[in-house]
């Protein structure tokens, strides 16, 4: 069995879709307004991207500990994800790329605080 899609839903859909593409390389494939997104990756992975219903007039957030995470080959392309990061100005408090758990990792908030996770095993 393969994790062939998810369906992740966020605040702002234009800032999605541009996070995606600019640091994680999705290609947009359909876009239905401000409404959903269906983003690729070159593997053939498919992200929805669904807006997020407000409850009661509140926006609901994910819980802690929530994460979005990404394995890649080497040190160097972690290392490479944090200068996009930096250029984007999205590189925050959680500082830049470590040793962590047998890997090197990357953590950053982005879309109203999702935790994002960037590793490599090949240390």
């Amino acid at each position: 069995m393969k994790l062939n899609h998810l369906n992740l839903c966020v605040n702002h859909m234009s800032e999605a879709v541009a996070l995606f593409a600019d640091i994680f390389d999705f290609e947009l494939v359909d876009r239905k307004g401000d409404a959903i997104s269906v983003m690729k990756d070159e593997a053939g992975f498919t992200l929805v991207l669904s807006r997020l219903a407000t409850f009661g007039g509140e926006i609901p957030t994910y819980p802690e500990g929530f994460h979005v995470g990404f394995y890649v080959d080497t040190k160097e392309e972690v290392d490479g994800f944090f200068l996009r990061l930096m250029s984007a100005g999205l590189a925050g408090k959680e500082g830049g790329p470590k040793p962590m758990r047998g890997g090197y990792t990357l953590y950053f908030k982005a879309l109203d605080g999702i935790l994002f996770e960037i590793t490599s095993f090949a240390v």
